[in-house]
């Protein structure tokens, strides 16, 4: 009987365990939004959700400047 108890309780801690592994991994929506210089007009692209390796990259990133245009990536 104790043998039982003790699997179903190694079951469901592995079930809990494999659910939860997102939760350990870092998801945000990002968006790029893109300043024109002389104008000050702002254009914002698409969210998408990021997660782990890729979010870390986008937060990474500067802002980036061509000709009359700033673009930077932003996070919430």
């Amino acid at each position: 009987m104790k043998k039982k108890v003790l699997y179903a309780a190694a079951f469901l801690f592995i079930a809990w365990a494999a659910t939860s592994c997102t939760a350990l991994e870092d998801c945000k929506f990002c968006r790029t939004v893109t300043t024109d210089n002389s104008t000050g007009d702002i254009t914002q692209g698409p969210e998408a959700e990021y997660c782990g390796a890729k979010l870390l990259a986008i937060e990474a990133k500067g802002p980036t400047t061509v000709l009359n245009s700033t673009t930077v990536w932003e996070c919430r």
